[in-house]
Formats: structure tokens, sequence, C-alpha cells
């Protein structure tokens, strides 16, 4: 861990929190891989380790940690199995929404949780009520589902209004739909809502809400640091793949050939530019995400130049992870082809990444057509 890109952002007490967690976490991989779900003792040790709540607001009784470093640790749980770090980084960036809650429902929501979820896609319709709303619909992705206590999802009303509703598990249906090609464990199933009423107070603009909370890490853009949470997963899954390839190359010489891959010229330019390329793109990810913090600290709004930047770091750190992947995987030859293999599950996770909507690849259009002056939809950015 002290070569990765992600160390030096990592402060003492997440450290601590990350050593108690990961043997853990490392042992439940391939049941959390093969039950499609993580497994008990992972979930237990993540909550223990405060690695579900890291951006919960301090008013609701979270820690005050710094985004950066967040994500850092959410880097360092995904290099220990990835689908445990997306479902700590699914909790983790939710946790941000219990500050535009009234403090009382916050706590009795977010802040009882052991973890929270959910999808802020407006795929439900609500009708309104003398005091909320009364909801339908059925969300995909809902990752982490079957251990979250609370699920958010959006939802359209009165002829394109948009809000986030928080709902507790027990009004939810889950449906068994994830059989994917890759991040297995996070148990990303569909769910649905068929008229269940949430109260006014559950609810949650989607554009221009007000803050609660004076953490103010709520200011932060949601989904700019939903992208930049993606991205620190990713990040994690590729410094996997690079550090066992690095073991491989110091152990195994190719078939017919008495050197070890180590000593090859190819395999060390390759080993050499992966390190430079996850160091460079990880660096200005968690530099993009505290430049942020500093302008949130100060009580204002990240402006858009600085939600482009994350979002184009964000974007870029998958890209590259993905890519560094499938070179570690093709440098390690055969020994990586079986199921039982870190790197074939390594392989498999960063083919699945990139397709989330937050850094898929036709982000950099919208990103370009800010960098080109041109107009562009900047509410999700």
């Amino acid at each position: 861990m002290e070569s990765s890109s992600y160390a030096n952002w990592l402060t003492d007490s997440l450290c601590v929190a990350i050593e108690k967690a990961a043997p853990v976490v490392s042992a439940g991989a391939n049941e959390a891989e093969a039950a499609r779900a993580l497994p008990p003792s992972t979930i237990e040790a993540l909550s223990v380790a405060g690695l579900f709540t890291m951006l919960l607001p301090t008013d609701v009784g979270g820690t005050p940690h710094r985004p950066e470093a967040a994500l850092a640790a959410l880097s360092s749980v995904a290099f220990h199995d990835g689908a445990a770090g997306w479902c700590s980084m699914i909790s983790t960036s939710t946790c941000l929404l219990a500050g535009f809650l009234d403090t009382e429902v916050a706590r009795s929501t977010f802040g009882s949780a052991t973890a929270v979820g959910g999808v802020f896609a407006p795929n439900g319709v609500g009708t309104p009520t003398d005091d909320g709303l009364t909801v339908s619909g059925r969300w995909q992705w809902g990752s982490g589902l079957a251990h979250c206590d609370w699920v958010v999802a959006g939802v359209t009303f009165g002829g394109g209004k948009r809000v986030t509703v928080v709902v507790p598990r027990s009004d939810v249906e889950a449906y068994d739909t994830w059989q994917t090609v890759g991040m297995r464990g996070t148990g990303s199933v569909d769910f649905e809502m068929n008229d269940v009423f949430v109260p006014r107070e559950r609810t949650i603009p989607q554009l221009g809400a007000t803050p609660k909370s004076s953490d103010s890490r709520v200011l932060l853009p949601n989904f700019s640091i939903l992208g930049a949470g993606v991205a620190a997963v990713a990040l994690g899954i590729a410094e996997r793949a690079w550090s066992e390839t690095v073991d491989l190359a110091n152990e195994r010489a190719p078939q017919f050939s008495q050197r070890l891959l180590a000593e090859q010229s190819s395999v060390q330019s390759l080993i050499a530019r992966a390190r430079a390329r996850l160091d460079a793109c990880g660096g200005e990810l968690f530099r993009s995400v505290e430049a942020a913090h500093r302008i949130v600290e100060q009580g204002e709004k990240v402006p858009l130049a600085g939600r482009v930047r994350i979002r184009g770091a964000a974007a870029l750190v998958v890209e590259e992870s993905a890519v560094i992947g499938t070179e570690m995987f093709r440098l390690s030859g055969g020994a990586a082809v079986y199921d039982t293999s870190v790197l074939g599950r390594c392989l498999r996770n960063l083919s699945v990444i990139p397709q989330h909507i937050m850094v898929a690849p036709r982000l950099f259009e919208t990103l370009g057509r800010h960098h080109l002056g041109l107009d562009f939809e900047s509410s999700m950015i």
C-alpha cells in the first residue's frame, strides 16, 4: 500500500480503520463474488470501522474526515475487494444527503443506519398528498441494498419537479437481477416501490436544495463527489492489479524461459509506465477534491470550473485504470484466466466500472464543450 497513489492522502485514523477491516474484507472477497453480495463478516467489519459513513455530517453523528482522505480510504478498501470498496462508496457518498434533512430526521435515518444506498435517477413517479408523496417506480443499480437500512430514490412529480425520497428498506422490494460480467459482489439489484407514502420531511429537492447542516462538506457538489467516488474505487482495483503483477513478475518466468518476467525490459517499461499513470491521474483526482473542499470550507459553492476539474479527473482515472487492468492481465499470462485469479477479478471489475454514467467516456464530450467555451447542460456536473 505504501507505494500506491492514494497512500499519502490517508489520515492516521483512516489508516487504523482500514488496518482493522482489511483482513476481513480480503477474506470475504471470493464469497462476495460467489454470493453476488457482501458477506455478513465484511459488512460488520466495514460498519465497525466507520467506512460506510465517512461523509456523514458531523451534526448527525458523523466524523469530520476530509473528503479527499475518505476517497483514499475507498481506494484502499477497493484494493482488498472492489465490491466492498464500491458498497462503501455508495453509502459514504449518499450520506451527504443527510445534510439536507432536518437534523432530527437525519439522525433517525442516515444517522442510525449501518449503511444507506439507492439511486438518484428520477425513475419513480410521485403523487402529492397533503403531507408528502405517494411513490411508485422501479430503479436499477441498487448497490448493496441487502445491507442498507435506508434507501434513497429519485422521483418526478407535479409536471417535472424532481426530488430524492428517503425510505426504510422495508418499503422497497428487491429483484435479483445482478448476474454480471464484473462487480458481482456489489449486489446491485433492481428495486421497486408501489404506492409507498413518503412524508414531506423525508424528501429532498434534486436541484437547489438548501443545506440544513453546519458541516461544510454538505456543500460539495453531489454528482462530482459521486463521480470521484466511482473513480476512487477503480483506482484501488487498478492498484491491486499492478501490485499483483509486480509480485508475479518477480516470481514467475514465462514458459520455455529461464528469465523472470521482471528481468525483461518490456515488462520493466510497462510496469513503470503504469505506475506513472496511476500516480498522475490519481494525484489529480485527490487534488481536485481537496481544492473543492477548501472552497466549501469558506462557505462558498464550488464553481463550474472546479466541478469540471473533478469530473474530468474522475473519468480519466477510470479510463486509465481499465486500460492498466487489461495490461496487467495480459502481462500475467495463462495464470490470470482462472476465476480464482485476483487479476481476473480485477479485469472483470474494471470492465464494468466505465459503464457508470458518472464516468462514462461520453462525459469527455460534455467537458470538452466547457473547455471550448460552448453551451452545455451543467446541472449534473
